[in-house]
């Protein structure tokens, strides 16, 4: 059975964005993407609402990145060659390979993909990762925390789930940046 993991670079203060959708705080280091390439690379597929999938399909572009760094040049590789699932009532088409669009984020389709997928599915985006939270389908949550109080915007993890979970690995980086990688208990 697939495991479906949940990922986000965070603010200390719990906020993927702040209150005018901005993240530019959130730059990974080249050592942070390093680890973060390793942790994607594993993923068959990723479940994204509109939102994420309009700032994610970037890295489609794969002219656009002929001059970034080699860290980046793998992410774009690494993202281009897993399947995507799009959940939007309102997303017509399609910017990247290897893509669908789903209308409605069906907790039972969800749980066959799991229960079929050969490698683990990342769900992406704190909207769609705190709705697979609620319905108990996230297995794993990798939370890096930037060393940034933002004071608001959009939260990181639902405000209305009690979930227990177990830490399994946390690491520290040269800019600040802590990983805290954890289980969800059943």
């Amino acid at each position: 059975m697939a495991k479906l993991i949940y990922s986000a670079l965070t603010s200390l203060d719990g906020y993927v964005a702040d209150e005018d959708g901005n993240f530019d705080w959130a730059q990974p280091s080249e050592e942070v993407h390093l680890f973060v390439n390793d942790l994607e690379r594993p993923i068959g597929t990723h479940l994204y609402g509109r939102r994420m999938y309009e700032v994610m399909a970037y890295w489609e572009t794969g002219d656009a990145l002929a001059d970034q760094p080699p860290v980046i040049r793998d992410y774009a590789k690494i993202w281009r060659a897993a399947d995507k699932i799009v959940y939007s009532k309102t997303l017509a088409e399609v910017s990247s390979a290897r893509t669908r669009i789903e209308h409605d984020f069906d907790i039972d389709a969800v749980r066959q993909l799991k229960a079929t997928a050969d490698r683990d599915i990342g769900v992406g985006g704190a909207e769609l990762a705190g709705q697979a939270i609620r319905a108990g389908l996230v297995d794993e949550l990798h939370l890096f925390l930037a060393p940034v109080l933002i004071g608001g915007g959009k939260r990181s993890l639902p405000d209305d789930v009690r979930l227990e979970l177990e830490m399994v690995d946390e690491r520290r980086f040269a800019n600040g940046v802590v990983h805290l990688h954890y289980r969800t208990r059943p």
